[in-house]
């Protein structure tokens, strides 16, 4: 099977051409994939509902779930993981797989994003709804506090996914107009892929 839908969730007061998004797009679609990118309402001071509502849309529009990878940067990752909880993999099936870029797995002191961490993930379903699970993130993430590797170390249980930890590298894009290269995420998508088959 050819993975070819990528849908990313943006970060805080991200959008399409944030960050690592262009670089990312750009060599995905050279390797053949469709890459999906939403501007999702209200990126300053996103809310819990109609991003969750706004990211699932898109991602329906996608194509099949079986085809299909989703990736999260920061609190885009939580997102997927709330749209995750909420997937009907009877109705819909399995997506291939999720790549969670400098995600927190709990509440890390913004009051404004409090509401995505305010229920226990339902990790169980969250595993249920994709084939493959990946995590990428920085020790020295400024963030994910108090302590970077803890985060990973909680996504990972939780999902039974595998992890990259890169030494350096702070939030894997700080500000939106860090335009970063970061080829672990291409590199990522591919093992997904290919683990997919």
């Amino acid at each position: 099977m050819t993975v070819s839908a990528i849908v990313v969730n943006h970060g805080l007061g991200s959008r399409a051409d944030s960050v690592w998004f262009p670089y990312f797009t750009a060599e995905l679609t050279a390797l053949g994939h469709s890459v999906t990118i939403p501007n999702l309402p209200d990126p300053d001071a996103p809310r819990l509902d109609p991003w969750r509502k706004a990211f699932a849309e898109a991602v329906a529009a996608a194509g099949p779930a079986g085809d299909t990878v989703l990736v999260g940067h920061s609190i885009g990752g939580v997102n997927v993981l709330r749209v995750l909880e909420q997937h009907d993999v009877a109705a819909a099936g399995q997506f291939a797989g999720v790549l969670l870029v400098s995600t927190a797995a709990h509440e890390v002191g913004y009051d404004l994003l409090a509401e995505f961490f305010a229920e226990p993930f339902d990790w169980a379903r969250i595993r249920g709804a994709a084939r493959e699970f990946r995590v990428l993130a920085a020790a020295d993430d400024p963030v994910n506090v108090p302590d970077p590797v803890e985060h990973v170390g909680l996504l990972v249980r939780g999902l039974e996914a595998t992890a990259v930890l890169t030494a350096t590298g702070s939030h894997l894009g700080d500000f939106p107009d860090d335009h970063i290269e970061l080829p672990e995420a291409v590199r990522l998508v591919d093992e997904i892929q290919a683990a997919a088959r």
